[in-house]
């Protein structure tokens, strides 16, 4: 767990914002915890189906099953998403949403963790990342991310930031 309590519907409802309930293939979930992310991407309109839940905490797991019948929950580290995800066999993701605490893990894994989760992401979609830190997790300069960062959400406790990632385009214009 990255916060000392899940986060707030606020914050969630920022987040679930950030997906597109008619966008195609599965939303993948790094780190649900308790699953307000989850609820709020449900509320949303993403079919509980198309959830890939990756959560570290066996007791969470079972809880997220229980909630979110129909989706998919592993128990499992998100750092080996790409790994996980291929053995399902899945369409690319529309989205892939984290609750992780990136500042917890070296800079070189966290840009790793992003640039991993756009080989099983649909062109032009989405990472989404809050944190509770004012600076992005990933470096704004990288050559091959575009960083997108979000108001501060002060209705959270404590206040949150939402940022988006997107793997640069490879084309000439």
């Amino acid at each position: 767990m990255g916060a000392i309590a899940p986060s707030g519907m606020a914050l969630s409802a920022v987040v679930a914002q950030q997906v597109d309930p008619l966008s195609q293939g599965p939303v993948i979930e790094l780190g649900p915890g308790t699953g307000s992310m989850t609820g709020a991407l449900v509320n949303r309109g993403i079919d509980p189906k198309r959830l890939v839940l990756i959560e570290f905490n066996t007791t969470f797991c079972h809880f997220l099953s229980d909630r979110f019948k129909g989706s998919t929950v592993i128990n499992g580290d998100a750092y080996q998403m790409t790994k996980t995800f291929n053995q399902l066999h899945m369409a690319p993701a529309a989205a892939v949403v984290s609750g992780l605490p990136l500042y917890s893990r070296p800079q070189e894994e966290r840009i790793r963790l992003v640039r991993d989760a756009f080989t099983v992401m649909a062109p032009g979609a989405p990472f989404i990342q809050f944190s509770y830190a004012p600076a992005s997790p990933i470096p704004l300069t990288l050559e091959d991310i575009d960083v997108h960062g979000l108001p501060l959400v002060w209705r959270n406790l404590p206040p949150a930031r939402v940022w988006i990632y997107r793997k640069k385009s490879n084309r000439l214009i």
